[in-house]
């Protein structure tokens, strides 16, 4: 497994790149926090931006093939 992770505020943001498919949804939604790189898969974008742990959960729902996941301080699973 590929994973990223990154922690914005009291949530937490993975993204699994050998899932992700390059739709670009979160990066509709968070932009500012998610980019598609050269192999067309999508990352966090450098450096890590100050954004609203609730667009991130937002662009991590919007994933079609759950890609991204967002956790609680807890970890528990918010997202999918």
């Amino acid at each position: 497994m590929d994973f990223e992770e990154r922690r914005l505020g009291a949530v937490t943001v993975r993204i699994d790149r050998t899932t992700c498919i390059g739709t670009a949804n979160c990066a509709k939604i968070a932009p500012d926090l998610f980019v598609l790189d050269d192999e067309k898969i999508i990352t966090f974008r450098e450096p890590s931006p100050e954004i609203e742990p609730d667009r991130a959960v937002e662009a991590c729902r919007v994933c079609p093939v759950d890609a991204l996941a967002a956790f609680d301080a807890d970890g528990r699973p918010i997202v999918p």
